[in-house]
């Protein structure tokens, strides 16, 4: 069935006939669902997500079920972050529609699209505020201007929101224990460490299956990632995290000068477990212990500083080590092109290594 025929049979189960629905339009940007912006006649907008055919060889272990972790994540947190309203959900995949999930359409764009408008804004926003020098008595530069506007203003402003939203939401505790809520590996773990330990394994079982392209060979990833397993032990509150927070998914709203956050988006990855797992993806590619602005919100919005001592980071590089295998792995029942698969192998493999051997480090210094 055509995806906007699928659209249509799902709007048509929940009751809304066609006279109601003014616009549709596929959404691009994910990899995953098949995603429809619905613009009612009303003028209300929802969003209409589809998951593919649960059909073997397309789909990461974890990937199946996903909608239920996403409805999770939307339901827990509501009220404490700027998350999509769940409108109506079917998530049972014998069901004559099969899964789907509608929800309210935040304000916004991608942080991603707006990241070269904020960067611009914020960089014309010093020169204006750069003192002439030629005037007598003008500040030094780079000295700081009482009332002018700091270097990328707006940028430290909108990672300082981002920061008080998700150190509220890790404040959530869970009732259930550790895991992904889809249950697509078994049932909610009661300790941290059986948890991400059939996370590791699942991946790495993915890896094998579809013969995927790694830096090192998945025995020794997976010995490797054993012996450290220890250190999750410290983690005993199972907290929401989504665990896709790159800009992608992050909206952003207003105008320039004046942009807030305007949601949070595609909670689908999200599982119960351990907070310091988010920001792996909130400072992709990058050490969080240089966002001095997020870390300032997220200490705000939790009530506690996040502290990177040995325990932390270990399991952080663990936490990456996970990300990136499943970029890695997921090139291969995506069928991505192979530009795309060149991008992956060229950025995510050395971020994997590198992972990698931040884990054996911390092993042979016995942090």
């Amino acid at each position: 069935m055509a995806n906007d025929d699928l659209t249509s049979v799902v709007l048509r189960s929940v009751g809304l006939r066609e006279d109601r629905s003014a616009a549709l339009m596929r959404l691009t940007g994910g990899t995953f669902n098949t995603v429809t912006r619905v613009t009612l006649t009303n003028g209300d907008d929802w969003v209409v997500k589809v998951p593919p055919p649960a059909i073997d060889g397309t789909l990461m272990s974890h990937e199946r079920d996903l909608l239920v972790n996403e409805v999770e994540f939307y339901t827990c947190t509501a009220g404490t972050a700027p998350v999509p309203r769940v409108l109506h959900s079917q998530l049972d995949p014998a069901s004559p529609t099969g899964p789907y999930l509608i929800v309210s359409a935040l304000p916004g764009r991608p942080w991603s699209d707006v990241a070269d408008d904020i960067a611009a804004h914020d960089a014309a926003a010093t020169r204006s505020a750069a003192p002439d020098a030629s005037v007598p008595g003008a500040a030094a530069p780079g000295a700081a201007v009482p009332g002018t506007s700091a270097p990328d203003a707006e940028e430290r402003r909108l990672r300082n929101a981002l920061g008080r939203i998700i150190g509220r939401t890790h404040s959530l505790t869970g009732s259930g224990g550790f895991g992904y809520p889809g249950q697509a590996l078994g049932p909610l773990s009661a300790t941290w460490r059986q948890a991400f330990t059939a996370m590791t394994d699942a991946v790495l079982a993915d890896a094998d299956a579809y013969r995927a392209r790694l830096p090192s060979p998945t025995a020794d990833i997976r010995a490797l990632l054993a012996a450290a397993s220890p250190v999750l032990d410290d983690v005993t509150r199972p907290a929401p995290v989504h665990f896709d927070l790159w800009q992608g998914n992050l909206l952003v709203d207003g105008e320039p000068g004046a942009r807030s956050l305007g949601g949070i988006v595609d909670g689908e990855r999200m599982f119960w477990g351990d907070p310091v797992a988010d920001f792996v993806s909130l400072s992709l590619f990058a050490d969080p212990e240089d966002d001095k602005d997020l870390l300032t919100g997220y200490a705000e919005g939790s009530g506690q500083p996040m502290v990177f001592d040995a325990s932390a980071r270990l399991r952080l590089a663990l936490y990456r080590c996970y990300l990136y295998l499943i970029m890695l792995v997921e090139t291969v029942p995506r069928r991505v092109p192979r530009e795309q698969l060149d991008w992956t192998w060229r950025e995510v493999g050395p971020q994997l290594v590198r992972a990698l051997g931040d884990v054996e480090s911390a092993l042979r210094s016995g942090d």
